[in-house]
């Protein structure tokens, strides 16, 4: 968490230095000028400013939260940007002013003691605000880029907390510190990170769509950095350079730099301090004995400051935030789907599904010309009603509900007049859709079976005649074209036991008369047995590859099979091959991987026409993750031979999980995008 938390505890420390000076100079100039009775409205206007910053903070996490996915990409791209500005300008100012602005602040206060309590509670809100608002943006910004860690918010409060600190140490002159020396360290350090920040935000924008570029990467270090390693860990929170960085960002991170640091530096020069006029006794004097016209309750200024930024906060929300506009009641079952749907106005509505059958059911707002999905509840339990929200333009509207083992059922259509603006509608994908992925599919596999009988009948002939060192490496050829099938696996039915089965739960494991297959031959060609024992296992493989070569083309292959094994498929590997828990001796798991990667390779080939229509921006990056594990599997294949899971360096096995687990989470979403729906 540190990693996330530094950036913004120097942030945090920094900014609330400065803000705790100022408020500290203005204490002490109106206690030295003998108006204690004014610092109440020095609070006053810290409080307001406080205020300020907390509802503007409000007003981006949630006008953010109501955009769409690309719409936050751009908006978080434009704000990081925006708060690279500030905090330049902030390093520059702080560096050309810390010298004198303890003298200018009193300067201000002097001059404010003689116009009355407004002023004077304007420039503390305006010595403060600014303060504020900078790092409310400035947190924003690297709290967004942390994604869920908590540490941006404990950096930054750990920050504050110690510069108010340091500022009470400086107020009661219990501490010096050399201001000077102080914000320029620290101002070189923010430049550093604002650099991070300015390139992590032109990303956001290239996912947001508004700049280009977003797939032309200046560098891509994934293949030997590890990720989830402590220093890179480090690196990417701290400065946010990451393994792989577009051109694009690469030029603005160096480009920032090579602007702003040299100016930065070339501006600290030692400056004769300006003597801080000292304030006058008689404006304090005539502050203080200025009659106030009118008396009003002590609590109604400071509790107006504090509450009008949250009001105007909640009311910029509340409008940002898109309101359904009505509401209804639909039923959804087997009998009366749809009962209780008339036409809705146009633009966005919701929609009470109540569940009125006796069986779990999906719901989906459809357009049934077309079967474009505007919204959709799952799960909805009998008895049971939940909300669906969706945004409805001129067009026509049907319910279709499909109740669990039931059939699904399509509701009467109604026609909206009107436009209501654009809506986005997403086409579901039927088994029409993936019949052709599926037929190109089957002919690879059925090829790769072909394949699979002459070179386990190799390896039976191998055994047969006592030439065991042949057999090893017939072997691991025979398992990789297996291990590239992955995507059948769900469709080999007993077959897949008996060819690729292991021992893990059979009694006796390894002993046992059951545990047959590549495995079994394994555990024997590594393990010293003699031909005589490897014979009949070899036989009964070969045999077994025969009968499904002849079985394939009858069983039942489920088009939906093939989104989900684009998952699935490397999920095992990660699960049995990368930890070693399948290695029979023979140590090649990272031979099965690569032939696992190229299976999922050749399954993203035939869906890649339905998941660049339905996800352009998808297959991009799984790409890159794969060549990723690629580049670092042939690393592990020197040779002929393969590197054993359990031989390899903590660095390395750590690349290979990380990058495994990130092409799975990048390819999570297939299933969903490519689900073949119910039609009536």
């Amino acid at each position: 968490m540190w990693d996330d938390a530094f950036p913004s505890f120097l942030i945090g420390l920094r900014e609330g230095l400065e803000a705790g000076l100022i408020v500290s100079i203005l204490v002490a100039t109106l206690v030295r000028a003998g108006a204690k009775s004014r610092l109440p409205q020095v609070w006053t206007g810290v409080l307001a400013a406080i205020a300020l910053a907390l509802s503007f903070g409000a007003v981006l996490t949630f006008t953010a939260a109501n955009l769409s996915a690309t719409a936050q990409e751009a908006f978080g791209g434009v704000l990081s940007v925006i708060a690279v500005a500030f905090v330049t300008a902030m390093v520059f100012w702080m560096r050309r002013s810390a010298r004198t602005f303890s003298g200018e602040i009193r300067e201000k206060v002097t001059g404010a003691l003689g116009m009355g309590a407004g002023v004077l509670m304007l420039t503390s809100f305006l010595a403060v605000g600014r303060e504020g608002l900078e790092t409310a943006l400035f947190l924003w910004t690297t709290a967004r880029a942390a994604g869920e860690s908590a540490g941006p918010l404990a950096g930054a409060g750990i920050g504050l907390v110690l510069a108010a600190a340091l500022c009470w140490g400086l107020y009661r002159r219990v501490l010096r510190i050399n201001l000077t020396k102080f914000f320029t360290a620290t101002g070189v350090v923010l430049i550093v990170i604002a650099a991070g920040v300015l390139g992590y935000g032109l990303r956001d924008l290239q996912e947001g769509g508004v700049l280009p570029g977003l797939t032309a990467y200046a560098f891509d270090l994934s293949g030997s950095v590890d990720a989830g390693s402590w220093y890179s860990t480090l690196i990417q929170g701290v400065f946010n350079l990451m393994p792989a960085m577009t051109w694009l960002q690469v030029v603005g991170y160096v480009g920032y730099l090579a602007v702003v640091m040299p100016l930065f530096v070339r501006g600290v020069k030692p400056q004769s301090p300006k003597p801080a006029p000292e304030p006058a006794p008689e404006t304090a004097q005539l502050s203080e004995s200025s009659p106030s016209p009118r008396r009003r309750p002590v609590w109604v200024v400071p509790v107006a400051v504090v509450a009008v930024p949250a009001v105007v906060a909640g009311f910029v929300v509340a409008v940002s935030r898109p309101k359904p506009v009505s509401s209804e009641t639909v039923a959804v079952s087997e009998k009366e789907c749809g009962k209780g749907f008339t036409a809705p106005d146009t633009g966005r509505q919701t929609f009470q599904m109540h569940n009125t059958g006796d069986k779990t059911a999906e719901v989906y707002l459809i357009d049934p010309a077309t079967n474009a999905v505007y919204g959709e509840v799952e799960g909805l339990a009998p008895g049971t009603t939940r909300d669906l929200v969706a945004t409805v333009a001129g067009g026509s509207y049907a319910w279709r509900c499909v109740p669990t083992g039931a059939k699904a059922v399509t509701s009467a259509t109604v026609h909206v007049s009107g436009t209501g603006g654009a809506v986005r509608a997403v086409v579901p994908v039927s088994e029409n859709d993936l019949a052709v992925p599926l037929k190109t599919y089957k002919v690879y596999v059925d090829q790769g079976l072909a394949t699979l009988i002459t070179q386990t009948r190799r390896l039976s002939e191998d055994i047969t005649g006592n030439h065991l060192a042949k057999a090893r490496t017939d072997w691991l050829t025979a398992h990789r074209t297996y291990s590239s099938l992955g995507a059948a696996y769900g469709t080999f039915e007993d077959f897949d036991q008996k060819i690729n089965g292991r021992a893990d739960g059979l009694a006796g494991g390894v002993q046992n008369k059951d545990f047959a297959g590549f495995h079994r031959i394994e555990y024997g060609l590594w393990h010293g047995r003699s031909a005589g024992e490897l014979k009949v296992p070899a036989q009964q493989l070969a045999a077994a590859v025969v009968g499904l070569k002849k079985a394939f083309p009858t069983q039942d292959f489920d088009p939906g099979d093939l989104p989900l094994r684009a998952h699935e498929i490397l999920e095992n590997a990660l699960q049995f091959e990368l930890t070693g828990d399948t290695d029979e001796g023979s140590g090649t798991n990272l031979a099965t991987v690569d032939s696992n990667l190229a299976g999922t390779r050749e399954l993203l080939t035939v869906l890649k026409p339905l998941l660049t229509k339905e996800s352009p921006k998808l297959l991009p990056g799984v790409d890159a993750d794969i060549a990723r594990l690629q580049k670092l599997l042939d690393s592990a294949h020197q040779g002929g031979s393969w590197t054993p899971v359990e031989q390899l360096d903590g660095t390395t096995k750590a690349q290979l999980d990380g990058t495994t687990g990130q092409l799975l989470e990048d390819l999570a979403p297939v299933p969903d995008l490519l689900e073949i729906r119910k039609s009536a």
